[in-house]
């Protein structure tokens, strides 16, 4: 596993979903927190390296995804609405590293500015 992901701990994620009305509360949240273990792969870990315009990374044993042990507390609340129900995909994979660097900005006065967030990349700002 990259550095990273051992290094910077995030302790509990809240996430709130507004999908319309929601048939099956337990698949929102499953999916809510898939999404979350992967937008946190991405933001703490997620680096494609790129030779002659072909990805270097070609499966998920050179692309590490969080493991369980690493994975923080995720709290998930649904806004039942009344529109018509439809899909539900990983919509919170893009808000996970935004919320992982204002946590590290209100934590330490660092701002993030680029990804993956490592140690390094941490002292160096």
């Amino acid at each position: 596993m990259s550095a990273a992901l051992d290094d910077i701990k995030v302790h509990r994620i809240i996430s709130a979903v507004d999908c319309g009305l929601v048939l099956n509360p337990l698949g929102v949240e499953g999916q809510t927190e898939s999404a979350i273990a992967w937008g946190m792969s991405a933001a703490l870990g997620g680096k494609v390296n790129f030779k002659n315009a072909q990805a270097q990374e070609r499966s998920y044993a050179d692309f590490k995804v969080l493991r369980m042990d690493q994975a923080p507390r995720a709290e998930t609340y649904m806004l039942q609405g009344a529109d018509t129900p439809g899909g539900f995909g990983e919509t919170a994979v893009p808000t996970v590293a935004p919320a992982i660097a204002n946590a590290i900005f209100a934590a330490t006065g660092k701002r993030v500015r680029r990804l993956p967030i490592t140690s390094e990349k941490l002292k160096s700002v």
